[in-house]
Parts: structure tokens; sequence; C-alpha cells
């Protein structure tokens, strides 16, 4: 039973540093790249700094593309020490991003929350991360971007999934 543990333990942890290495991997250039966002219908509440992008929405930067049906942004106060947040929701969201090395990361959910503040990204109901064949599922799946730290949760009904390609772990650590 302890080995069993300690190598479920050992495969926790290596999904997790694999996961966790898709933002370190990122293209560095594209948090500098300018953000592009399309919808077919756009609105600006003033008053509470609040955008809302509905129908067909498409938001790209750099590498990174997202889309979405519905996406909110929201700006606090002003002297608050705060930076925006975005909420993204879809039927799903997608996400896909260009690593340094050549390899895609995508990424899906329901509902996504970006805080650029702390840098924290929340990916809720049916969430999952995927590096080629290599991916994570979860109902609840948070990565905090500064630390790169990944936390990956069930609903009570269902448990995490994690699904790990040995040939890629392989050609991955060779690199």
């Amino acid at each position: 039973k302890h080995i069993m543990k300690l190598t479920n333990n050992k495969i926790i942890l290596l999904a997790t540093l694999i996961m966790t290495s898709f933002s370190a991997l990122a293209l560095k250039d594209d948090t500098n790249q300018p953000i592009n966002i399309v919808s077919d219908n756009q609105s600006l509440d003033m008053e509470k700094s609040v955008v809302t992008f509905t129908d067909n929405v498409s938001i790209t930067q750099g590498s990174i593309l997202i889309k979405a049906n519905w996406v909110v942004i929201t700006r606090p106060p002003e002297n608050s020490g705060k930076k925006e947040t975005v909420e993204a929701f879809g039927t799903p969201v997608t996400f896909h991003q260009q690593l340094d090395n050549g390899k895609p990361v995508d990424g899906k959910a329901n509902k996504v929350h970006y805080d650029l503040g702390t840098e924290f990204l929340t990916l809720t109901d049916n969430a999952e991360l995927k590096q080629l064949d290599s991916k994570i599922n979860g109902q609840l799946i948070n990565y905090d971007v500064k630390k790169q730290q990944l936390k990956a949760n069930g609903n009570g009904k269902s448990r995490v999934t994690t699904v790990l390609i040995p040939s890629q772990l392989q050609q991955a650590k060779g690199k």
C-alpha cells in the first residue's frame, strides 16, 4: 500500500509539474502584444466600468486565442491598486496558446475567470487543460500564473482525471 501511495503521489506531482510548465513555456512575447477583441455585440457601462462582449467573441493576444459566447471585463476603481478581471462564458470557452517549444496548449471550460492583478486563472464546469495528448480534466481547475501552481478538483460526483503519454513525457524530458 505504501509503495502504491508513493507512486500515486509521484504521478500527481508529475502531472502538476507538466501542467504548470505550460505558462512558463508560453511565448514570452504574448503578454506584450496588443489585445484584440472581436464580437457581434458590445456594450459599455461607464458608471460601473464594465464592458460586455456577446455572441461569437474572439480574443487574441500574440499566439493566444480565446473564443467564448460572452465576455465581461470589469475595471476596478482608479487608485484602488487592483487590475481588471475577465470573465468568459461559453459552451465551452476555448483557449489556445503556442509555447516557445512550438507545442500547443489548449484549454476549455464553461466558465473562465482571470484576475489580471493576482494573475490567477479559474476554469469551472467541465474544465480541461491539454498539451498534445496529455491532459487534466476536473470540475474546477485553479492556476496561479505567478507561482506556476495548479490545483484541480472534482465535484463530488466526478473525480479529477489525468492522462499522461509516456512517449511525450520522454520527449519533453530530452529537450
